[in-house]
């Protein structure tokens, strides 16, 4: 087997190596894009109370502030998440370069691209863990309003 075939042959099996951190990228990608989205309505919320008159809304002043607080406190577990989930996405673009490098320098990378993923994996728990903290404390501060939909009894004669 000459020097080209061998290199050809290991940048192959570089690319078939690759496919599964490319995979968990396009779901990382997800990820961050609901994460983004929860966010900015979490922001637009906590703009619309700090710019509306207080006239302007139902809510009393006491409960914008709670609300309020609740929000800022959202906003950083939001943006936690949202930090571990990227940092876990550049941890394996590091890993697929790696293979690559590994395959065309001929270096031993196994043990560093191994010990990258888990750090990966363990960004990646860390992120959802926050996320699913954020969207705990969202169901647990929510007050749907049903007031407007029971009916009172119409005074008699």
């Amino acid at each position: 087997m000459n020097t080209q075939t061998g290199i050809s042959l290991d940048v192959a099996h570089a690319i078939q190596l690759a496919l599964a951190p490319a995979f968990l990228l396009t779901a990382i990608a997800g990820l961050l894009n609901v994460m983004a989205g929860r966010l900015a309505r979490i922001v637009d919320r906590g703009r619309f109370l700090v710019e509306s008159p207080l006239a302007a809304t139902t809510i009393s002043a006491d409960k914008r502030v709670i609300e309020l607080i609740s929000l800022e406190r959202r906003r950083r577990i939001a943006s936690a998440a949202i930090t571990a989930c990227t940092l876990a996405a550049l941890l394996v673009c590091t890993v697929i370069a790696m293979l690559f490098l590994e395959a065309l320098l001929e270096l031993p990378f196994k043990w560093v691209e191994g010990l990258i993923f888990t750090g990966a994996s363990l960004s990646l728990v860390v992120g959802l863990a926050f996320f699913l903290h954020e969207v705990r404390l969202a169901n647990q501060t929510v007050r749907i309003e049903t007031e407007w939909a029971i009916r009172k009894e119409p005074d008699a004669p």
